[in-house]
């Protein structure tokens, strides 16, 4: 796969992954603290397993991991990718619109607010 169609996966699937709802809940006791949390988490396992990682796993605390054979033939360092996938509580996950916008320059207008 050429360098521009795995950066533009690699956008898809973070525009994707932005719109689940991921708030998390400080009360409980929980791991992770809401169940809506594992929707993401069994996205991200499903599309581990999917590109072969088969052992990809979310674990009693709620964090995923898999395994990246190595595709050499010598002792190499392993290589770990981790995330948190809870939006802070004082934030609604839910109704989530992400943009992508090519930046030129200039001042960034965030939300509705006109100058």
């Amino acid at each position: 796969m050429a360098t521009i169609e795995l950066a533009e996966d690699a956008a898809r699937r973070f525009l994707r992954y932005v719109q689940i709802d991921t708030q998390s809940d400080e009360d409980s006791e929980e791991y992770p603290s809401t169940a809506k949390q594992l929707d993401l988490l069994r996205l991200l396992v499903d599309e581990l397993r999917a590109i072969g990682l088969e052992d990809a796993v979310i674990d009693e605390h709620g964090y995923v991991t898999a395994t990246l054979p190595s595709t050499v033939d010598r002792e190499v360092p392993a290589i770990a990718f981790f995330a948190h996938v809870d939006t802070a509580r004082e934030a609604s996950g839910a109704g989530v619109k992400p943009q992508r916008i090519r930046y030129d320059g200039g001042e960034i207008v965030l939300g509705d607010s006109a100058r």
